[in-house]
C-alpha cells in the first residue's frame, strides 16, 4: 500500500500539510509521497481519483485501488494515515 499527499505548495493549507507529513515522518519513521495537484502526473492522478479539493490523503492498494481518502482540512490523526502506509 502507499499513501500519497495531493496538494498544492503555494496554497493557504500548505503548512498545515508540511507540519503533518513533517510529524508522520519523526513519528512513524515512514515518508508520504507528495504529488502536486498542478503536474503532469499530479492532473492524471487527480481525474483518476476524481480530487478538486486540496490538501487530500489518498490510500492505495497496491494495484491502485482507493483503500481510502481524506479530503480538506482538519487532516487526520497520523494513527489513521500511519495503517495504510
Amino acid at each position: 500500500m502507499k499513501t500519497i499527499v495531493i496538494y498544492k505548495p503555494e496554497s493557504e493549507q500548505a503548512r498545515v500539510t508540511e507540519d503533518f507529513m513533517r510529524d508522520f515522518t519523526k513519528q512513524t519513521g515512514r515518508s508520504l509521497e507528495v504529488l502536486d495537484p498542478e503536474t503532469k502526473e499530479g492532473i492524471t492522478t487527480c481525474e483518476t481519483y476524481d480530487i478538486t479539493q486540496y490538501p487530500t490523503l489518498l490510500a492505495l492498494s497496491d494495484d491502485g485501488q482507493m483503500q481510502n481518502m481524506w479530503v480538506g482540512v482538519p487532516l487526520p490523526t497520523i494513527s489513521e494515515v500511519s495503517y495504510y502506509a
